[in-house]
């Protein structure tokens, strides 16, 4: 059964979660009578069976201060705000763990003044039978970022380990800062030993992301993390690559990272970089995660010797993109082009497809999203929560973009009818897991 189906009818013929709050002490209680509702980018509605799903292990819990509950009048079916009566109250969400898509956004009504919410994604959030509940789906089995395979005491003495073996390396600096103090599984996996090592490069953008994590110049809220202090040299870049990929058996390494501008406006650096990983090793996937600005740059990185590319984008439709990531001397377009360079060149490609209840699931998106599959015969989907708060969101995009949908679940489920060979992910693979995806379905790159 594929992985996204799995959900369906989970719950069974239990009691349907009820909705939660928390006061203001952080304590987090079910309501005795009204029930979860959640935010597919129309009114708050109730939960269907098979968007629910047990709170995965490693999810977190937060806080929405400034912002009240609503959840659903069991006998009426109707929205209703609450107060807390004698307490003051706000509404809680779910932060999926890592490899979880999840469907719809919590339920509440937000007050004058309340703050913007950091960068996360917010899952809508339940109560019933002793547990909490959450909206989603599983889509990679890998478990490269499951956080119960990370041992905190452990983890600082590897981080100690890897600085210590390149001291003067500016990218392990980088990473230990991101593995330490951002908490990043991806750097963490690097001084770990094993599966994809992150290679931030880039200071700068040619993008304005309205949900970027690294710089936010107007202030409206805080970047959550900064980015490399310069750009490093081709061989800082090589040396950290070569020696991930000789101790990690069919190991990735990626330019681009969410912490970081834009990485092909390095274009000597990047290929300078990739052409000193190849004369080194042929082995080990060298990746490069993207806006897909510049499809000269990425031609260039092909020649070089690059791999895979993963592009980012918030929607297939031009008008919703640029709404999104505000890019500068270049569109959409370009992006379009970025992937079709890489099939003429027969390297993998896949989207790094930044998931919105509301804007993903509807029949415009739908048609989009197809037409790209088609155009550039993508093989996987990275469906990735976008870390926004989603009242920010809605506000910066067009005119009708956002509305109520017909469910993620079923997105993907259509999506899939119309391309069979289609899969669903989070993260990137390596060329040996993507040449045996290819060879298992008679498809070539």
């Amino acid at each position: 059964m594929a992985l996204w189906q799995s959900t369906a009818m989970i719950r069974s013929h239990g009691d349907p979660p009820r909705m939660v709050y928390a006061r203001v002490d952080g304590t987090i209680l079910d309501h005795p009578e009204l029930l979860m509702a959640g935010v597919g980018g129309g009114d708050p509605r109730p939960v269907r069976d098979d968007e629910l799903t047990p709170l995965p292990r490693g999810s977190d819990l937060f806080l929405l201060p400034g912002r009240r509950p609503i959840g659903l009048d069991p006998g009426t079916g109707a929205a209703v705000e609450w107060d807390g009566e004698s307490e003051e109250v706000c509404a809680v969400a779910a932060f999926l763990a890592p490899a979880w898509t999840m469907f719809l956004h919590p339920a509440y009504r937000t007050l004058p003044g309340a703050p913007v919410l950091p960068l996360f994604a917010y899952s809508a959030l339940g109560f019933a039978g002793g547990r909490f509940w959450a909206t989603g789906v599983r889509v990679d089995e890998d478990p490269r970022q499951d956080p119960w395979r990370f041992a905190p005491r452990r983890l600082q003495k590897q981080v100690a380990q890897g600085v210590r073996a390149m001291p003067d390396n500016l990218v392990v600096q980088q990473l230990e800062t991101c593995a330490l103090t951002y908490g990043c599984r991806a750097a963490q996996n690097f001084f770990i030993g094993r599966h994809e090592a992150p290679i931030p490069t880039s200071v700068t953008c040619n993008s304005q992301c309205v949900g970027c994590i690294s710089l936010q110049p107007d202030g409206e809220f805080r970047a959550s993390h900064d980015r490399i202090r310069r750009a490093p040299t081709p061989r800082e870049i090589a040396d950290l690559a070569v020696a991930h990929i000789a101790r990690v058996a069919e190991a990735v390494v990626s330019f681009g990272q969410g912490c970081e501008g834009e990485p092909l406006l390095g274009r000597e650096l990047l290929t300078a970089a990739t052409r000193l990983i190849r004369e080194r090793t042929a082995q080990g996937t060298v990746n490069v995660n993207t806006n897909g600005s510049l499809p000269a740059v990425v031609d260039a990185l092909c020649h070089a010797g690059l791999d895979a590319i993963r592009v980012s984008l918030n929607s297939a439709r031009a008008a919703v993109y640029e709404a999104y990531y505000r890019p500068k001397r270049y569109d959409f377009a370009d992006v379009r082009e970025s992937l079709r360079v890489m099939r003429r060149r027969h390297r993998w490609r896949s989207l790094n497809y930044l998931v919105f209840p509301g804007l993903t699931d509807t029949d415009e998106e739908l048609d989009a999203i197809s037409a790209l599959v088609e155009e550039t015969d993508l093989d996987l989907i990275q469906m990735r929560n976008l870390n926004i708060d989603p009242e920010l969101y809605r506000e910066r995009m067009p005119a009708g973009a956002v509305r109520e949908g017909f469910g993620v679940g079923e997105f993907m489920r259509r999506l899939r009818a119309r391309f069979p060979h289609l899969r669903y992910g989070y993260f990137n693979p390596a060329k040996e897991t993507y040449a045996r995806w290819r060879a298992a379905s008679g498809r070539r790159l």
